[in-house]
């Protein structure tokens, strides 16, 4: 096969313009596509900056021509040749090298190339295991290679205007204690102590509070993190996330930092106006108008409770659900009165999925008001409801009844089915927004106990502090999310400095004082050591990155991800491995190998 050596590439292929005309260059890349006309050969040759058409003359070029004939898809080429302007009439506006070609004086064939198992093109129809079999490949595709060089830009913007604000970049260990609250660790065991294990970090926050005590005050990281769980379109086994932490700053001093930094990424990247300050909204109105902790702001459809017009009646779907302290709420969907009973049969089963025991519906039609539960309420209720919620005639309203977990749980789910099948929502709108003061807790039924919504480092609001033991459903925890188009991308806390108060909270969580000390206890030793207020935030900068892309998955912004199920189909990880490497691990499995 043959080399470059002499014909190194000189000009990239997708930067050609018409101020090249006539300058000699020398190109390596890829074959696109090629289109033979006889006597003259058209390849659009690609490489990691685009597309450029090099011609093959058969009438000038002899035996390079008659290599020329040999080239077929992904084959590797270098070429040296002569820029040239396109005739008016074979100008193509879809490409940015579309006014000029290059006309080929020498060939070199690099490397040949097996027929690919899918098109390396954008909007390619071909099922996602076969493009992770073949990542190296999807990876070629320009719509992949844009989604990766964006993440570049991204994480190299960070990085700028984090060392501008004055943080500093350090590595916390890979390498650490296992510590089981919340997800399942990775583990990794130690051959050097037998019987005892690392854990992969679930993210670097003890180490980063750490930090705060070594008085390095700002610190920032693009750290890798890994969690063992269940895994969705936005989530997978080992992730990327912008850590951060920083001292002596308050709530207010840290978001509006980190406003300036998503500002910075969109306006350089995207080119789009992103207006600060974000809108804050308290974790209970969310709840109380969107039923999610991260609302998409683009559309409205807001839920609506109507329990003090449905209460008191011959209903007892209503009345049971009311009498034990749960609520009765609606979102409108507006000129839908006419939905086909198909589709309401179906959002039945799609509330269910969300805990809910039914839906039912109000529909506000020319002909009247048609309902399930009509025969139950005047005709009066029907348009006080219509009132309230701001119904006109042709508006549809749908309603769920129950506790109040699983009343927001449902419709807000349905809130956002609704709006993706009424094409409601502008994807090229972008609506950040802070959620605070979240609880501290949230109490989990089937462990009997309390544990804490974001992490047991995040500090409690001064004044609640003294309900930690007392009363641990009405603490506010100093926390924040971030939240874009309904997707949280970040999220932080002030966090707990004071030795007292993280004992309380562990013991608020169910830990005994020796459990907490045997997890934690160099974290609170460290605490009587002069430790400084301190807060920070983490950003996921896979789910940033997505939807920056407009991507549906994570994946599509990951070189190398895994499946749903946490394999690597290309390099089929994980994987088994031989008895000696067990035994050097003082391990024994008991699951027979295949």
């Amino acid at each position: 096969m043959e080399t470059l050596t002499g014909m190194e590439r000189t000009n990239n292929c997708g930067e050609l313009r018409i101020s090249d005309v006539g300058k000699e260059v020398k190109l390596a890349g890829w074959v696109s596509r090629r289109r033979d006309h006889g006597g003259l050969i058209f390849v659009d040759m690609r490489d990691r900056s685009g597309l450029v058409q090099v011609v093959f003359d058969g009438s000038t070029q002899g035996l390079d021509f008659t290599k020329a004939e040999t080239l077929r898809n992904e084959f590797v080429l270098g070429v040296r040749g002569k820029v040239r302007a396109r005739s008016e009439d074979t100008i193509n506006p879809k490409m940015a090298t579309g006014e000029v070609e290059v006309l080929v004086e020498e060939l070199r064939i690099l490397n040949k190339a097996k027929t690919p198992p899918f098109y390396i093109q954008d909007g390619v129809d071909v099922d996602e295991m076969v493009r992770l079999r073949y990542r190296y490949l999807d990876l070629r595709r320009p719509e992949m290679q844009k989604n990766i060089i964006l993440r570049h830009r991204v994480t190299k913007i960070m990085r700028d205007y984090l060392d501008e604000q004055g943080f500093l970049e350090i590595e916390t260990p890979m390498l650490c204690r296992s510590t089981p609250e919340g997800a399942r660790d990775f583990l990794v065991p130690s051959r050097l102590n037998p019987g005892q294990f690392y854990a992969l970090p679930q993210s670097p926050q003890i180490f980063k509070q750490l930090l705060m005590v070594s008085g390095f005050e700002k610190y920032f990281q693009i750290v890798r993190c890994f969690r063992d769980e269940d895994l969705r379109a936005d989530r997978q086994p080992e992730f990327t996330q912008l850590d951060i932490e920083t001292s002596f700053l308050n709530q207010d001093q840290i978001l509006t930092i980190m406003e300036g930094l998503v500002k910075r990424i969109f306006e350089t990247t995207l080119d789009v106006k992103i207006e600060t300050p974000f809108l804050r909204m308290s974790w209970e109105e969310a709840m109380r108008r969107f039923g999610s902790d991260k609302p998409d702001l683009r559309f409205g459809m807001e839920l609506q409770d109507i329990s003090e017009y449905v209460k008191g009646s011959d209903f007892k779907v209503f009345n049971s659900v009311l009498e034990h302290g749960g609520q009765v709420k609606v979102i409108r969907v507006d000129d839908y009165a006419n939905i086909p009973r198909r589709e309401l049969d179906g959002l039945v089963e799609y509330v269910k999925i969300y805990g809910a025991k039914g839906l039912a519906w109000i529909q506000y039609t020319e002909e009247g008001v048609k309902s399930p539960f009509k025969k139950f309420y005047s005709d009066e209720t029907f348009e006080q409801i219509k009132q309230a919620t701001g119904c006109k005639t042709g508006d549809l309203l749908l309603v769920v009844g129950d506790k109040a977990s699983v009343v927001a749980q449902a419709l807000g789910e349905l809130r956002l089915e609704m709006a993706r099948r009424r094409n409601l929502i502008d994807a090229d709108k972008l609506c950040f927004l802070w959620i605070v003061d979240f609880p501290m807790f949230e109490y989990v039924e089937e462990d009997k106990r309390y544990k804490a919504m974001h992490h047991p480092f995040t500090s409690p609001r001064e004044e609640d502090i003294e309900l930690l033991l007392t009363d641990p459903e009405k603490v506010k925890a100093n926390a924040y999310d971030i939240v874009l188009n309904g997707v949280e991308v970040g999220g932080g806390s002030l966090r707990i400095y004071r030795r007292d108060v993280q004992e309380k909270v562990f013991e608020a969580i169910g830990l005994t004082p020796e459990e907490a000390y045997a997890k934690f206890g160099f974290l609170m030793d460290a605490f009587e050591f002069g430790t400084p207020p301190h807060g920070g935030i983490a950003f996921g900068l896979d789910r940033l990155i997505m939807l920056m892309a407009k991507r549906k998955s994570i994946r599509d912004v990951i070189a190398f991800p895994k499946t749903q199920s946490a394999i690597d189909p290309m390099s089929h990880a994980p994987s088994e491995v031989d008895d000696k490497q067990l035994r050097e691990l003082s391990i024994r499995t008991a699951v027979k190998k295949k």
